[in-house]
């Protein structure tokens, strides 16, 4: 792999031609992306993938969802715990605490 060399630049570009494919129906097609997802995963790292794939969670369309959804879960099962410190941190409310003390203390 090329994760920490400085290649990921031009990584980065490669995504942003493969990304719009995400909608496509043929299985081939469907087979690919998911392929050149694991790769970018383990390449850029599942943060970086992250970030592509909250946009489209809770988008109004049921095909968006379902596709995002299907990206989501292959970064989570990859990298379960490197997604945690990628998810947005949420302020505290009165009823709940989001807060993650133990994040806070390893960074």
């Amino acid at each position: 792999g090329v994760y920490g060399f400085g290649c990921e630049d031009g990584l980065q570009h490669l995504l942003n031609f493969v990304w719009p494919n995400v909608f496509e129906n043929s299985a081939h097609v469907v087979q690919a992306f998911m392929s050149c997802i694991e790769g970018m995963r383990l390449a850029l790292g599942p943060n970086r993938m992250l970030l592509y794939c909250l946009q489209g969670l809770f988008h109004p369309a049921r095909r968006v969802r379902d596709m995002m959804w299907k990206v989501y879960n292959t970064i989570y099962i990859g990298h379960q715990d490197g997604i945690v410190y990628g998810f947005p941190r949420i302020p505290d409310d009165p009823n709940n605490c989001y807060v993650r003390y133990e994040l806070d203390i390893i960074l």
